[in-house]
């Protein structure tokens, strides 16, 4: 694998970033490819970009996260998927290539032995929306979601996996310590973080930049990191379908965003908190 990081351009996502990062000019591919595509167009686009990626991938919105399925192909060797996200992306339904269900894909490669979600505030974590996850790898081991539980009732704090904030270090630094001689793929997607820590087309998470910096941190202290990416700066949607562009603003929740100075400065303090934890650059 190549041992580049690289900006793989979709959306117009990142207008900051500087030429040293190299890029990759894959706008055409954009509507084609947010919240969901079909399997045809992504095995087109995979073989279009393949050659061109590298280790750590910057890229577009939340919406194109099921590219993050794609990335781990390049990971033969056997890997436990960690993501940094609001959201499980566990869903079953269908279409099959969508932000909202990628990590069923991932857990389909034959070497991703785990995949494990950590800062999912939404509501998709608990009942009755949990229905639609994929709860068959969660009882197998293979997959394990982290929820914010802090404003649930006492039982539901007891949910498998759920965190509170005095104490999600802690539960951190056991599965970190579990990993030791592993090897990991990281993904991050701006919406775990707090509203005031980035601006992205999601509902947004409860981690702060420390939070996420020190996750990254003490995950490559344990374990062997073979590659990572990361995805969630807000960008304007644009659609190659109707189906498509109706499913996305069905999905979408109905927010007010900040002026367009304010998300690109929020996002660029994000980008230059975490890339280089991410990427130990």
């Amino acid at each position: 694998m190549d041992t580049t990081e690289v900006h793989l351009d979709l959306d117009n996502a990142w207008p900051e970033i500087t030429d040293d990062l190299p890029r990759i000019d894959a706008t055409k591919w954009g509507p084609r490819l947010r919240f969901s595509t079909s399997p045809r167009a992504i095995e087109q686009f995979y073989r279009a970009i393949q050659p061109h990626l590298g280790r750590f991938i910057l890229y577009g919105s939340g919406d194109f996260h099921h590219l993050t399925a794609l990335w781990l192909r390049r990971t033969p060797e056997p890997v436990t998927l960690v993501s940094f996200d609001n959201h499980p992306d566990w869903d079953v339904r269908p279409p099959r290539w969508c932000c909202g269900g990628w990590v069923n894909r991932a857990l389909e490669l034959p070497h991703v032995r785990q995949a494990t979600i950590w800062g999912c505030g939404n509501f998709e974590c608990w009942w009755p929306h949990q229905i639609f996850g994929n709860r068959k790898a969660e009882r197998a081991g293979m997959l394990t979601v982290h929820p914010w539980a802090d404003d649930r009732p006492p039982s539901a704090q007891k949910r498998r996996g759920a965190i509170l904030r005095k104490n999600w270090r802690e539960q951190f630094e056991k599965f970190a310590n579990d990993l030791i001689g592993s090897n990991i793929y990281i993904t991050i997607d701006l919406d775990c973080l707090a509203p005031d820590y980035s601006c992205t087309n999601w509902e947004s998470g409860r981690f702060d930049l420390d939070d996420v910096r020190w996750g990254l941190e003490t995950l490559r202290h344990h374990a062997h990191i073979l590659g990572g990416d990361m995805c969630g700066a807000y960008s304007l949607p644009a659609y190659a379908r109707r189906k498509q562009r109706f499913a996305s603003e069905m999905d979408h929740p109905k927010l007010n965003f900040p002026p367009a100075e304010k998300i690109r400065a929020l996002n660029q303090r994000a980008l230059e908190a975490l890339w280089p934890a991410l990427t130990c650059s």
